[in-house]
């Protein structure tokens, strides 16, 4: 694949993420997903859960940097993980279970049951892009970041006729992924164990592109 193109909404090209991200980026995650709904299901005590989430979302970055696309800002104040889904994917990083249990202790078996459940939901059998997170620091939403991050990646997945697949974790999240061509997928929302909140996972076609189209992500 190629990499991102301008996108007008933002001006500026997606930047690739790398290592010398993990810290800030890490810390980027966690304070967005911070008050979500899955976030509190998943450590009810706020003060433990912004001592844990730091190095749980390091886990995500480091398996997306070895075998995904992470893209960022100039400010690195926003994220979209994209790791392959479908066919012949790499699965869970090497010395992943022993991690979560290190980094999440006595909350693991709500980190397991949630991975489970992504899992279960998760399309098989065709290859995509799989947006595992795409946040925006709360002090820079409603700028049109997302919105950017979203269509620099999309017009790559477009040009190699590759959809994408993402789980929603709130109704306002969903709101945005729909205006981006994405649809719920029959079994949304489902829901986490022990009276969870809902997911909706969601599945974007590629969309047909021309010399004229320009970015229509």
């Amino acid at each position: 694949m190629t990499g991102p193109r301008r996108s007008p909404a933002a001006g500026w090209d997606g930047i690739r993420a790398d290592e010398a991200d993990l810290d800030v980026l890490s810390q980027v995650i966690a304070d967005t997903f911070f008050d979500l709904a899955p976030s509190q299901w998943l450590i009810t005590d706020p003060g433990i859960r912004g001592r844990i989430f730091p190095d749980y979302f390091r886990l995500y970055l480091e398996h997306a940097l070895a075998h995904g696309t992470v893209h960022t800002t100039p400010s690195r104040t926003a994220a979209a993980l994209w790791v392959p889904g479908g066919q012949d994917t790499t699965g869970p990083p090497d010395g992943y279970a022993e991690r979560l249990a290190a980094l999440t202790s006595p909350w693991t078996s709500r980190f397991l049951a949630f991975d489970e459940a992504l899992d279960r939901h998760h399309p098989a059998g065709i290859p995509h892009q799989h947006l595992a997170i795409l946040v925006v620091h709360p002090d820079q939403q409603g700028r049109g970041i997302g919105t950017a991050l979203l269509q620099a990646w999309h017009a790559t997945l477009d040009d190699a006729g590759t959809p994408a697949y993402l789980e929603a974790s709130s109704p306002r999240a969903r709101g945005l992924y729909l205006a981006h061509g994405y649809v719920p997928q029959p079994d949304a929302p489902f829901y986490l164990p022990d009276g969870g909140p809902p997911m909706w996972p969601m599945w974007r076609h590629p969309r047909a592109r021309t010399a004229l189209s320009g970015n229509t992500g």
